[in-house]
Order: C-alpha cells, then structure tokens, then sequence
C-alpha cells in the first residue's frame, strides 16, 4: 500500500509474488477438470450401484457362478456401453451448440465491430468498472483478441478448448467399469454363504468413499453426500435381493 495523489492510498500489485492463497489455484481449465473428475466419481459410482443391484439379485435366485457371471458381464459391459453413448451424444449436441454460438459470434464482429465493441464495454460495466475503464478494456482485448473476448465474456466459452465427446465418451465408459468391477470381482471370489453380506459391505464402503469424493470436489457437506449415496445404494441392492429371492423360489 502507497500513498497516492493527495494522500490517498494505491494498492500496488506485485506481479511476481508467489499466491498467497496456494488452497485456490487460479489456472485455466480448471472448473472443466473438476467437471471431468466430478463425472469420473459419477460414472464408478453408478457402475457400483447397477452392476452390484445385479449380481446380488441374480445371487439371492442361485448359488450357481455361471449365470452371476454371465450377468455381471453383461451388465458391466451394457452399461459401460450405455454411459458411452449417451455421454457422446450428449457432448456432440452441446459442442453442435457451442460451435454454432460461436460461429454466429465471429459473424457479427465481421458485421458489426462497433456494435459488439459497445457490447462488450457494457459487460465489463455490469461487472462494476466505470464506462471509461470499461470502455478501455475492452478496447484492450478487442486489439488483442476479439474473438476470444467475446466468447469468453458473452458464452463463457474458449474456442480452443471445446468438450471433446470421444474422450468424455471414453472416461464414462472406463470410470463405470471401474466401479462395476468392484461387486463384480466380490461376489465371484467369495463362497456363496459370505457373497451378499460381503458384497453389501464391499459396496457400501465403496460408495462411501465415492460420496466423500463427490462432496469434496463440490465443496459441499460431506456427511450429507455419503448418506444420500449410502442409502440409495442399500436400497437398490435390497430390492434387487429380494426380487431375486423371488423369482429363484418362484423357478424352484
């Protein structure tokens, strides 16, 4: 802090001080990583949740490996398939979208360059920046880059740095079999009268730990989250259970 013209105080930026605040790092990208991982915890927690709901009913109606293998695999694979296509199909559409925004974007500032010039003054303003500042940024990054500043100020979106669907596809797809080989693995490898209460547990924790992952990604309440996964996962084994219960004495 200086003293200024009439003894006001300036706040003079260092710009080779290391962040003091290391717990917040201010990198590019780095909203979409924790997306990515958010959706990495998602796609093992429901390949956990589905593929477990499966073997433990297809358990409860026999002791026999083969069919609960067959089962398993199939319903590994089925969903890991699933989470592809619909996470391909969902980020081609929402990619469609973006490049046709920007696009329509790179069209006006051909067409209309002082328009969108006041456009984006008019953003940094809302922002709270005088209009002289305002005005002065914006001239700023129109000479530096105009394209990319609009996108980024009106779409919130980097034109080098659009979602990939290939790769989203790909890590839905690996991250829900991760999860499914879990109760997979646990209830081949145990003798029949351990399978389901083991694989209940082995479960449980599992999701515990993806909950736990979940909420400290999110920032949210981490008791909350484990809870919420906890119990719906309980909840679908318990019915697959007793469905399978079912249909093995009704096939008796």
């Amino acid at each position: 802090m200086e003293s200024g013209p009439g003894g006001h105080s300036l706040l003079v930026v260092d710009e080779t001080a290391e962040n003091p605040h290391p717990h917040e790092p201010h990198t590019e990208g780095l909203g979409a990583k924790l997306n990515w991982l958010r959706a990495g915890v998602l796609g093992a927690n429901d390949g956990i949740v589905s593929t477990a709901g499966l073997v433990v009913g297809v358990a409860a109606a026999t002791t026999s490996r083969g069919p609960i293998l067959t089962a398993g695999l199939a319903g590994l694979v089925a969903g890991a398939m699933s989470m592809a296509v619909g996470e391909y199909v969902s980020v081609s559409t929402q990619r469609d979208s973006e490049r046709a925004l920007l696009s329509k974007e790179r069209r006006e500032l051909a067409e209309e360059p002082e328009y969108e010039l006041r456009e984006l003054a008019q953003i940094y303003r809302a922002k709270g920046l005088s209009p002289e500042t305002a005005r002065q940024v914006a001239q700023e990054l129109t000479t530096h880059d105009a394209f990319a500043a609009h996108a980024e100020a009106e779409l919130g979106l980097d034109p080098e740095d659009l979602t990939n669907p290939w790769q989203a596809a790909m890590s839905s797809a690996i991250s829900f079999t991760l999860g499914a080989l879990l109760p997979l693995a646990a209830i081949l490898l145990l003798p029949a009268s351990w399978r389901i209460p083991i694989t209940f547990a082995a479960v449980l924790a599992a999701l515990a730990l993806t909950g736990s992952v979940s909420a400290r990604l999110g920032g949210s309440s981490r008791g909350r989250a484990v809870l919420r996964v906890v119990i719906g996962g309980a909840l679908a084994m318990a019915i697959t259970y007793g469905i399978g219960q079912l249909a093995g004495t009704a096939g008796a």
